[in-house]
Order: C-alpha cells, then sequence, then structure tokens
C-alpha cells in the first residue's frame, strides 16, 4: 500500500510517534550538533501539508537548531517540559514549561539551547511557504527550500557543502 493510500489516524499519543530517523538535515560540521535533538514529526502522520507541527526533545547540552532565522515561514514554539534557554540576536531568555515564543518571518534569529541537567521537550510549529530561505547569523551556512520540499544548504559565499 502506497504512502498516499494508506489511512491516516484521527488521533494519538504524539510520544508514540516514531521519531524522525536523520537527527538532522543540516551537512556537517552543523549535522553533528544536532546530536543531542530528537524530533517526532507529528503533522506528517496526519497528512497535513500547510504547517508542520514537531515534538522535538533535547537533551541537556543539546540545542534545536543553529542560530537562524527565516525568510518567509513564521515559527511558534510551546515548552512543555525543562528550562531551556532562548537565544536570539536580542538577549538570552530563560523559559519553562507553559511558556511559548514566536518568530515572524524575517524577524529576530532564534534558537533553543538546554543548559539544564534534564531534557526539554516542546511543541514547535512552521509554516511551509514556498520560497523560504534560512540564514544564520554566527555559522558559515545559509539554506533554501527547493520546490520539492527538501531543504539545500551552501557556505554565505553559494558554494556548495
Amino acid at each position: 500500500m502506497s504512502d498516499a493510500a494508506k489511512p491516516q489516524p484521527v488521533a494519538l499519543r504524539a510520544a508514540d510517534v516514531a521519531p524522525r530517523t536523520k537527527p538532522s538535515v543540516y551537512p556537517e560540521p552543523f549535522f553533528s550538533r544536532m546530536a543531542r535533538r530528537e524530533k517526532r514529526q507529528l503533522s506528517d502522520v496526519f497528512g497535513l501539508k500547510n504547517f508542520g507541527v514537531n515534538l522535538t526533545r533535547i537533551a541537556p547540552g543539546g540545542e534545536s537548531s543553529l542560530l537562524h532565522r527565516h525568510s518567509r515561514q513564521d515559527e511558534f514554539i510551546y515548552i512543555l517540559e525543562g528550562t531551556p534557554t532562548l537565544v536570539t540576536d536580542d538577549g538570552e531568555f530563560a523559559l519553562a514549561p507553559g511558556m511559548c515564543a514566536g518568530f515572524p518571518a524575517g524577524g529576530i534569529a532564534h534558537q533553543l539551547v538546554n543548559r539544564s541537567d534534564a531534557d526539554v521537550v516542546y511543541l514547535e510549529v512552521g509554516d511551509r511557504t514556498a520560497g523560504d530561505e534560512g540564514s544564520y547569523p554566527n555559522d558559515d551556512i545559509k539554506a533554501e527550500l527547493g520546490t520539492d520540499g527538501q531543504w539545500r544548504f551552501s557556505r554565505k559565499d553559494g558554494t556548495p557543502y
């Protein structure tokens, strides 16, 4: 049976969704920085196409992503467990369960880091606007979302990884 023919669930426990098999789409040397992050792609289980929802766990010492901003996509996070630090190009902010943050397209660069000794768990929601680009103020990398929905990475001078 093809994926398109598989029936979509109506409801399920988010923790029962299998973690993404590849921890990151970043190329090295950035890929290995995501080793302490686990994503469960909740929206894909339901066949959602317009926005993505991930249940993400960051182990102590881990990070959610590189410090980044999107050109066209909005992002939203909601903290379920743990005490991550929200790092932005405007400063750092301590977060706790029940707190949320939103990042409009073209806004501040952001990432979560786990400087605690316990896991951080949060929901991550983003749209899937075509033509999006990711910029990374602290790293020599840029990203472009292809028409196939896959990210393509290069150095800031355009040299591919």
